[in-house]
């Protein structure tokens, strides 16, 4: 028995070095370097803006973490800053919410600013937390929920984003969308903003980002599959790419729906990134990410494996939504392109794998050398790609070092971030699971055309939303990547200690407040 397993795996060995199986290998090599040049050149953007903030701050201002120029902390500065509402669609509530919203509405933005937040309805656990939250700041922050009530013709978030965009104050020249689940730095907004300004052109400003595991294979597995993405927001400048968890807009394009922002959402619309992604597409506007726009994402401590597959499904059914037919090809161009290099990702560890089982089965059984020299030219194809992963491996190390020091640099006053929570051997587990998965997941998304988010099920026709299911008893009732809970009870409000901690570590807060116009 175990010659004839022994047969097979050299068969298997001398196979993988046949000229196609080569080169199969060698194009692993070729994604893991190009991976690697990609995260050198954003971990180049990211470290610049470092620079840029320290030799402000040997400069002599302390404060460039806020602004480049201290001198617009001036009031006289801070006083002609134009208004902003933030609006922020809820669904739930769990572990870290709080803290994002208190980083989000804590900011040392000197200008107007308004916050909306969004909810389905009154049911929503989320309503009664931040409801809780809103009266504990009384007077300090210009904040309310609105009840958006159900969608129709879109999916809840787009719905819930048009309702507050439909509330905020007639006067606000930007609108700022946010996710619950991402937490700003204190001069995110101020920095947004003044690009804004600086650039009339820009269409949107969107920014990344930076997961944070929690320790779990499903957590990590996260952490991969948004890591190369990330290439694409740490231009600078100029992107094609958008992430619906930050975007600032002018908010006349949403009063008046120019370039059709507004039907384009409200019509069909899944996904507001990809959504809004078209229609900069099609009209040629601008797209900007600044590379101060990276902010902290923390997963959930328990995230388990089975809830990283339900958010791994949520984001391949992205590609089936679509505004145009030039949207379709794209996406189709990117179904095709990421199933295949994802699996031509893993298909070399395979026969890495393959070649190294033989080797040790040849030393241990003692085979002939002369019958076994096929096994020397696959060590050497492994060799190389150990080599290249190293490689990949360590791009990816610095960048994320680079974006957790960047992170601590913008938010001074929050809890240090650490790289050493990072777990490097799952991190090349993660990577392997999740290029094997994503072809599966694309491929189950594209036959399906129907997908349960948050409870909500979904139904795409020709690209766009024709159907929508709402069952509690059958959806789940939690969310998969945050954990939190989707559904509550009228009279059930959180408790106050919970809120104890978080006003006291505001405190320290509330003298900064003074540069607000």
């Amino acid at each position: 028995m175990s010659g004839a397993m022994d047969s097979v795996l050299f068969s298997l060995s001398k196979a993988f070095c046949s000229p196609l199986a080569v080169f199969v290998q060698i194009q692993g090599c070729v994604i893991c370097l190009t991976l690697a040049l990609g995260w050198a050149c954003a971990a180049y953007v990211r470290n610049r803006e470092i620079r840029r903030i320290k030799d402000s701050m040997r400069a002599g201002n302390s404060l460039a973490f806020l602004c480049q120029d201290i001198n617009e902390l001036e009031h006289s500065y801070q006083a002609n800053l134009p208004r902003v509402s933030v609006v922020m669609p809820l669904k739930g509530f769990g572990e870290h919410n709080l803290h994002n919203w208190r980083s989000q509405v804590i900011s040392l933005y000197g200008g107007p600013l308004e916050f909306l937040f969004v909810v389905e309805s009154t049911e929503d656990p989320a309503y009664h937390a931040v409801s809780r939250l809103i009266s504990d700041f009384k007077d300090n922050i210009d904040a309310r929920v609105v009840v958006a009530g159900l969608s129709t013709t879109c999916s809840q978030k787009i719905h819930n984003q048009l309702v507050g965009v439909e509330k905020m104050h007639k006067d606000s020249k930007y609108v700022l969308f946010l996710d619950d689940d991402i937490r700003l730095h204190p001069g995110s907004i101020g920095a947004l903003t003044s690009e804004m300004e600086k650039n009339p052109e820009i269409f949107i400003q969107t920014g990344y980002p930076l997961d944070l595991p929690s320790g779990s294979l499903g957590s990590y597995c996260i952490y991969e599959y948004h890591m190369p993405c990330s290439m694409g927001f740490a231009t600078g400048g100029k992107t094609f790419f958008l992430w619906g968890g930050c975007m600032m807009m002018h908010a006349d394009d949403f009063r008046y729906d120019h370039c059709g922002v507004v039907s384009g959402l409200r019509d069909g619309g899944y996904s507001d990134d990809m959504t809004l992604a078209a229609v900069a597409g099609a009209h040629k506007k601008l797209i900007t990410s600044p590379p101060v726009a990276v902010f902290p994402h923390p997963l959930s401590s328990d995230l388990s494996f089975s809830r990283y597959w339900n958010y791994l499904r949520k984001q391949t059914f992205v590609l089936e939504s679509y505004m145009f037919k030039a949207n379709w090809i794209m996406n189709r161009a990117l179904f095709s392109s990421h199933c295949y290099l994802s699996w031509g990702f893993v298909m070399p560890y395979f026969m890495a794998l393959t070649h190294v089982t033989a080797a040790l089965r040849i030393y241990i059984q003692g085979y002939a050398r002369e019958e076994t020299t096929f096994v020397s030219n696959g060590l050497l194809l492994v060799s190389c790609l150990a080599a290249c992963t190293f490689i990949e491996l360590f791009s990816m190390w610095n960048l994320t070092r680079i974006e957790v020091h960047l992170c601590n640099i913008l938010s001074p006053e929050a809890p240090r971030l650490s790289l050493a929570t990072y777990n490097w051997v799952l991190v090349f587990i993660a990577m392997l699971v999740d290029n094997f998965l994503y072809p599966i997941s694309a491929f189950r998304s594209h036959f399906s055309q129907s997908i349960n988010w948050s409870g909500i099920r979904y139904y795409l026709k020709d690209g766009k939303i024709n159907k929508i299911e709402r069952s509690k008893d059958k959806g789940p009732k939690h969310t998969d990547l945050a954990w939190k809970h989707l559904y509550g009870k009228k009279a059930a409000p959180p408790k106050t200690f919970f809120l104890g901690g978080l006003l006291r570590s505001l405190e320290q807060w509330q003298q900064p407040k003074k540069f607000d116009g």
